[in-house]
């Protein structure tokens, strides 16, 4: 089934509103023709996944004899993103870091709109946040099951551009479930300057999911970081995802409001790239039905 621009605006002067920036962009994402207009489960299942371009890592010497495939393109790459594809059915809402946007690395495909088009997404976005024309482009992605209320594009700040968030909205437009994906820097000091950002545009949404890969342990986020006392809790908490054939830290999270439950979580311990997913099924509230 083809993908598609989504037809129709997206309600700019609310979004406004609520996330307004300069360094923020309302957007469209796109879909194909197996839709979900709108929230209607009681349950939602979440993944983050940083893919690491789809370069199959599995031990440390990888970063070395593969360092090429960050440029070059691989016969096998495809391979691995249907590996990933095969993670996929089962969630409602993914979010990915470190997706290629259609560049000579990924044979010039669109990793993103690719897993959404085998893990049969109707609404996909990628964000691209370091563009070096043919040779890479350095993406986070969105795939979902449900059309979002709003979508809006964030350059994260930091002294070296190339980070980005995506901020989704579903549910009920009065009180509706507010979802930030996010690859934050390694460096704490810029980190902290990002998730100041991230802090600052949810200080007024009720109920919040951050998740992606956040290059930190979920204690310094909670308790060291701008994230104190922002009602925020780790659904993950202790379980490592880095590197994947043997995990040793704890980098991928999935953050949620005190006024959501969660179900289910783990981490889903499939080696393929560099990361292992983490996961997570959370109850949405009958406000956020509507």
């Amino acid at each position: 089934m083809p993908i598609r621009t989504l037809k129709g605006a997206i309600n700019r002067r609310r979004h406004r509103q609520m996330f307004g920036s300069q360094s923020s962009r309302t957007v469209c994402c796109r879909e194909s023709s197996n839709r979900t207009s709108v929230l209607d489960k009681k349950t939602l299942k979440l993944l983050s996944f940083n893919i690491q371009v789809g370069i199959n890592t599995q031990q440390y010497r990888h970063y070395i004899t593969r360092s090429w495939q960050h440029l070059l393109p691989h016969p096998h790459r495809n391979n691995t993103l249907d590996r990933i594809a095969q993670i996929l059915p089962g969630f409602d809402v993914v979010a990915l870091q470190e997706c290629d946007g259609g560049s000579l690395r990924s044979g010039f495909i669109n990793q993103t709109e690719y897993l959404a088009h085998k893990g049969s997404f109707p609404f996909w976005y990628h964000q691209l946040n370091r563009n070096l024309g043919k040779i890479a482009q350095h993406s986070n992605g969105l795939l979902s099951r449900i059309e979002p209320l709003i979508l809006e594009d964030h350059k994260l700040p930091g002294l070296m551009p190339g980070r980005g968030a995506i901020v989704t909205q579903f549910g009920h437009p009065e009180e509706p479930l507010t979802v930030v994906m996010m690859h934050l820097a390694l460096s704490r000091r810029a980190r902290n300057t990002q998730l100041t950002y991230i802090r600052d545009l949810v200080q007024n949404c009720q109920h919040v999911v951050l998740m992606g890969d956040m290059n930190t342990h979920a204690d310094q986020l909670l308790n060291d970081s701008p994230l104190k006392g922002a009602g925020l809790y780790a659904a993950h908490w202790g379980q490592n995802t880095f590197p994947s054939w043997r995990p040793k830290r704890s980098l991928d999270h999935i953050l949620i409001s005190s006024s959501l439950t969660v179900n289910k979580f783990g981490v889903v311990n499939t080696a393929i790239s560099d990361h292992l997913p983490v996961a997570v099924e959370i109850e949405i509230p009958e406000s956020i039905l509507g």
